[in-house]
């Protein structure tokens, strides 16, 4: 395994419309290198979640994970698609892996529910909720050409850092 480099805001992949994964590619020794690579530059990064454009692959797949209580499983989503979305709405803090050193609060829904294939190219169909779900759509918006500061209505909570850690963290948290 290898760690990647990840694309950092202002890289014009961060924008781009990701190309859905063929099945066959999926399947080759490439692709499942790729996902191998990218748990581990997640993991290396200390984020719990990893979408291929961050890593200058513009295609539609994801890797995530965030161990303990609370979080959820590993979980690799390949063209994935939100079907429904609860109609709660909450606010989370969130940080991305390609925007350095920046918290801020975006209101989502707080469930979800995913179709897409897994690593092996099998059909999923499952519903998150919590942290997993504003994890899904997070790392989606990348897929789309978006990350986490398109989506804050309210520019007010945007935080550096330190500021975070020291003012407004309660407990260690992990970037998605």
């Amino acid at each position: 395994m290898a760690l990647l480099t990840i694309a950092k805001l202002g890289n014009p992949v961060l924008r781009k419309i990701a190309a859905p994964v063929e099945i066959g590619e999926l399947k080759s020794a490439a692709y499942q290198r790729l996902i191998d690579d990218m748990f581990e530059t997640m993991y290396e990064a200390n984020g719990i979640g990893l979408a291929a454009p961050q890593v200058a692959k513009s295609v539609q797949l994801i890797v995530m994970a965030c161990p303990g209580e609370g979080g959820f499983p590993e979980t690799v989503l390949v063209n994935p698609k939100i079907v429904f979305y609860g109609p709660q709405q909450a606010e989370h803090w969130e940080g991305c892996l390609s925007v350095d050193g920046l918290r801020g609060k975006v209101t989502r829904p707080s469930t979800v529910r995913v179709q897409a294939l897994d690593r092996r190219g099998c059909p999923v169909d499952f519903e998150a909720s919590g942290l997993y779900a504003v994890c899904i759509q997070h790392e989606m918006d990348h897929l789309i050409g978006k990350v986490f500061l398109d989506r804050m209505t309210d520019l007010s909570s945007l935080t550096q850092l330190d500021e975070f850690v020291e003012y407004w963290q309660k407990e260690p948290t992990a970037v998605i």
